[in-house]
């Protein structure tokens, strides 16, 4: 895994990545962290969000994609339902969730440079080491990278 130091947003609007991931609640809220920054950027990532069923638990462990294609560039947003939640006092990135939605990602976009933040690290409460472990092992052989602010 390659290690980034910049945003993932800047990053992928000069054309560096094919494919960016973030993780998402299950309530199409997109208004925290790293969602809303995506939110904001890519509205078309949003509506993605928009067209699954709001609250839906069996959403967990899945991805809505959306594609972004202007000015020359174009690349795809996945919107990773990773927890079920946004708030709470404990931790709410669901592991096994994580684990189904990068085996996806491996399956869907073999050979693409992908790009990440470190999700389910932040607001979700996730342990980084066991995150970074499952991804890692996930996305064996993949073109990935890492991009810390």
């Amino acid at each position: 895994m390659k290690v980034i130091t910049g945003d993932l947003i800047d990053l992928a609007l000069k054309g560096y990545f094919k494919v960016i991931i973030h993780g998402c609640n299950c309530f199409c809220t997109m208004e925290a962290g790293v969602a809303l920054a995506i939110k904001k950027a890519f509205p078309e990532a949003y509506q993605a969000d928009l067209k699954t069923l709001k609250g839906d638990k069996n959403k967990l462990g899945s991805c809505s994609i959306a594609t972004y294609q202007k000015k020359g560039k174009t690349f795809d947003i996945v919107n990773a339902y990773t927890q079920y939640h946004w708030s709470s006092s404990k931790p709410q990135l669901d592991y096994s969730a994580l684990i189904s939605c990068f085996k996806w990602i491996k399956q869907n976009y073999p050979g693409q440079k992908i790009a990440f933040p470190k999700i389910g690290a932040g607001l979700a409460g996730g342990d980084w080491v066991k995150i970074e472990s499952i991804i890692t092992r996930e996305l064996y052989q993949e073109d990935i990278t890492l991009i810390v602010k």
